[in-house]
Parts: structure tokens; C-alpha cells; sequence
């Protein structure tokens, strides 16, 4: 950014670095201690996007109070510890006002309340002053509420609506507050998105972006949070297209990838830049530009080289090995799948981008049947759809949908039409949950290749229980 947009501001609290914490993690390094953050998480149903930065900040000071299911997680690794006992302050004292009680501020009947009631000052910038808590609430409420409750039939509203107060008054300078909950906003989409699909996501994503959007038009009030900013924004952008992608609107999808791809040149931010090469690649396979899928995954390569992520280049060498299915090359497939899996073997690190969360051996296994399918190998595709639906977490559930119905479509092409019903019906069973027009569209094309073993009695309760599916809008 140009100086025009950071102004300075005198260091006001210099954080305290988090001496018990440090002790706590011991001998492990931060990704390992992260790494049994995320686990601990899982046992008692919560979900955390703890990697070494995170813990680094913490072990520095800069979060001097965790959100509510960090401190979930914290207590229940800790038995009989205090948030104090961990080298934390007390919640009231990080507010900046008086604070308030639980239900003021995370929305009546909010059912993911306990995964997003993140206080902005978690992320605090401790040499930035907090004198504006007015606006503060104003972008709080524009990211982080919803005050309507989760009708029977449909998903609950997202509660990142562009708050009317917000809209009306001119925006300052934005605080690290906002550039915390702007991030906040891309984790809370992509949570949303793993457990129950885009389709009722997309539109309520858009006002988020929006105002993503004129926080940078404002400025920032230090360079870092103007960073944090633009790299959220373009976030942002991707996880609205990609809930554009999935519930198939890829007009939208290609321009929120496009605007992100903008931002990260503008702020020459690489990863940022490989992450919406990656889901254009991917959106070009889909689109059926297996050409342009290729190109835009070599691009994102060269973007990522030099960031050390094997996890990352082995995501990307997948996109490629997708386009090059689509072009019916098989050797060309082959040689990025080899790359992918070489990668993948290096295991994980600190340079791991956190978005890639949902990337681990499932996604691995069900990218490649993609491939296969592509190319018509169903056995082969079957089988790597089935060990991906095997291996994947069953928190991420619009994945599992997602893998099973491969398989069904797998085994259904493959002349397996007992087994293909099967793994139908259980993609039925998760269709409560889930909503996505990706999925709905593979199950439709499964139906229609058994329709001539409807006197099968397995086909013929599948087929029926598909026929009585209410039709997506």
C-alpha cells in the first residue's frame, strides 16, 4: 500500500509474552503442539483452525484471551486449569468495555454459536488504540452476528450480513479488530461450507465480501493490518466463489476467483495468489476447460514454489493431473499424479496455508478417482472413492457426501449396480445435512445410468428414494 493509506500510531501496550503457555508446550514444536490442539478439539466436538502461527501468537502475547471453543479446547487438554492458570487474561479485561452477557452479542438461537463467538480483540494489534468501540460493534455485528434462528427445512443464516449502520455511515480507517474479523469470517464460511455445502451459504456470503472490500477502500491504520486486510479480502473472495463453484454458479465463481487473483497481485501476495490459481484450475475442470484447468495449475505452481509447502504443490500438481484428465491424456495424468503423491509423502509443515485444513489423505485419494472417472478406469476410480469416503473425517460431511457419491457413480458406470444403490443410499442418509448442487448433480447422473436395473430390489429403493427428493431451487 502507499504511504497515503498506513498512518502511524505510538506503541501503546507491548505484549506480555505467555510465559506458561511456552511451559505447557514443552518439548513440542508449535505445529506438533497445534497438531494435539486440533485433535483435542475433536474429542469434545469442537473445530479449531490452531496451526504454529497461532500458538506463536499466543506464546507471544498478542492474544491475550482465546474465543470461546479455544478455551473449550484449552480447559478440557488442561484439566483443572484456569484460563489465568494458562498464562491467559480474564475475558472482561481484553473487551475494551463493560462485558456483556453471552446472549447480547451472539445472536438468539444461533446454532454454530459455538465454533464463531470470537471476541475481535483475540486478534488484537497490542500497538493499535481501540478508542472507536462504536464502529467496533458496527463491523462486529457486520461479520461476526446473526439474530435469526435455523428454520426447520434449511440451513441456518450465515449472520455475516452487511450491517444497515455499516452501510449508512462512512467507513474509517480499519484496526486489527477488523482485519481479525474479517479472518474470522473466511474460517466461520469454510466451516459452514465442510458440514453442509454451499447452496445455502453463496448469497449471504456476498455482504461479507462487500464490506471486506471497503475496509481496504478506507485504508488501514498500520501497514500490517492493511497486509492482514488485503489478504483477507481476497480470502474472502475465493471462499464466496467457491460457494458460488460448488452450487453451480460458475460465472460468479470465475469473477470472485478473478477479484481475488487482482488483490493478490496488488499486495504481491504469492500465496494468495496461488490459492485462486488453484481454484480456477479447478473451476475450468469443472466448467469443461480441461486446457485452461492445466494452465492455471501450472501457474499456481510457479506461484507456490517458493513458500515450501509440499502439501501445497501436491494440491496443485492434483488440480493439473484434473485437467490433464480432461484432455484424455493419460500420460500427462499419470506424471502429475506421481508428483502429487511425492509430495504428499513429505508430510505436512509449518508452511502449510491454513485454508488447506480439509486437504489430508481423503482428498488425496478422492481428487485421483476424479481423475480415473475422467478417464474412464472406473474399477480404478471406485477404489480410490471408496478409500477416500473410508478415510475422511466424518466432521467434514459434505466431503463424505461428496466421496460416496463417486462411488456410487464409480460402481454404477462400472457395472455394479447393488453396490453403486448402496453408497447411494448413504449419500441420501447425509443429504439432511448437506446441501450442495455438486452433489445433487452426480447423484442425478448415478440414478439415471441404473435406471435399467430398476427390478433389482436394491436399485429400485434407490431410485425411489431419489424420486421423492424435493428438487434443488
Amino acid at each position: 500500500m502507499a504511504s497515503s493509506t498506513v498512518t502511524s500510531a505510538q506503541p501503546e501496550r507491548p505484549p506480555r509474552p505467555n510465559l506458561a503457555f511456552r511451559r505447557l508446550r514443552g518439548k513440542r514444536s508449535p505445529a506438533e503442539f497445534a497438531a494435539a490442539v486440533r485433535r483435542a478439539a475433536r474429542e469434545i466436538g469442537e473445530r479449531v483452525s490452531c496451526d504454529a502461527r497461532y500458538v506463536g501468537r499466543v506464546e507471544a502475547g498478542e492474544i491475550r484471551c482465546p474465543n470461546y471453543a479455544y478455551e473449550r479446547v484449552f480447559l478440557h487438554m488442561f484439566p483443572g486449569r484456569t484460563l489465568t492458570d494458562l498464562g491467559f487474561a480474564p475475558r472482561s479485561s481484553v473487551r475494551g468495555r463493560q462485558a456483556r452477557t453471552t446472549g447480547e452479542w451472539r445472536g438468539a438461537g444461533e446454532p454454530y454459536d459455538r465454533h464463531d463467538t470470537r471476541d475481535v480483540r483475540d486478534t488484537h494489534d497490542p500497538y493499535e488504540k481501540h478508542d472507536n468501540t462504536e464502529e467496533s460493534d458496527v463491523l462486529r455485528r457486520a461479520f461476526m452476528t446473526s439474530g435469526a434462528t435455523m428454520a426447520a427445512a434449511s440451513l441456518a443464516p450465515l449472520g455475516l450480513a452487511l450491517d444497515a449502520a455499516a452501510a449508512g455511515r462512512p467507513t474509517r480507517r480499519a484496526g486489527a479488530g477488523q482485519a481479525g474479523a474479517l479472518e474470522e469470517a473466511v474460517r466461520r464460511i469454510r466451516l459452514l461450507d465442510d458440514r453442509h455445502g454451499a447452496d445455502g451459504l453463496y448469497r449471504r456470503a456476498a455482504a461479507p465480501l462487500r464490506t471486506a472490500y471497503a475496509l481496504l477502500d478506507a485504508g488501514a491504520s498500520r501497514q500490517a493490518t492493511a497486509d492482514r486486510l488485503y489478504t483477507g479480502a481476497g480470502e474472502l473472495a475465493i471462499s464466496v466463489g467457491w460457494l458460488a463453484h460448488d452450487s453451480g454458479r460458475f460465472d460468479d465463481a470465475r469473477s470472485h476467483y478473478a477479484e481475488a487473483l487482482a488483490t493478490s497481485r496488488m499486495n504481491g501476495d504469492a500465496g494468495l495468489e496461488a490459492h485462486a490459481f488453484c481454484n480456477m484450475a479447478f473451476l475450468a475442470r469443472d466448467a469443461g476447460r480441461p486446457r485452461e484447468a492445466v494452465r492455471a495449475a501450472q501457474a499456481a505452481q510457479r506461484a507456490a514454489r517458493p513458500l515450501g509447502s509440499d502439501r501445497l504443490m501436491s494440491l496443485l500438481a492434483l488440480r493439473e493431473a484434473g485437467g490433464w484428465a480432461g484432455l484424455a491424456d493419460r500420460v500427462g495424468c499419470e506424471q502429475a499424479l506421481i508428483r502429487a503423491q511425492t509430495f504428499f509423502a513429505r508430510g505436512s509443515s509449518d508452511a502449510d496455508p491454513e485454508w488447506m485444513s480439509f486437504y489430508g489423505e481423503a482428498e488425496l485419494e478422492g481428487l485421483e478417482a476424479q481423475c480415473w472417472s475422467t478417464l474412464g478406469d472406473w474399477p480404478r476410480a471406485a477404489r480410490h472413492a471408496r478409500r477416500a469416503a473410508d478415510l475422511q473425517d466424518p466432521h467434514f460431511t459434505r466431503n463424505l457426501a461428496l466421496y460416496s457419491a463417486e462411488l456410487a457413480d464409480d460402481l454404477a458406470r462400472g457395472g455394479r449396480p447393488d453396490e453403486a444403490a448402496d453408497a447411494g443410499m448413504r449419500v441420501l442418509d447425509l443429504l439432511g445435512e448437506v446441501q450442495s448442487s455438486r452433489i445433487h448433480t452426480m447423484l442425478a447422473g448415478t440414478a439415471r445410468v441404473l435406471l435399467p436395473h430398476r427390478r433389482t430390489p436394491t436399485v429400485s429403493a434407490f431410485l425411489d428414494r431419489h424420486g421423492a427428493l424435493p428438487r434443488p431451487a
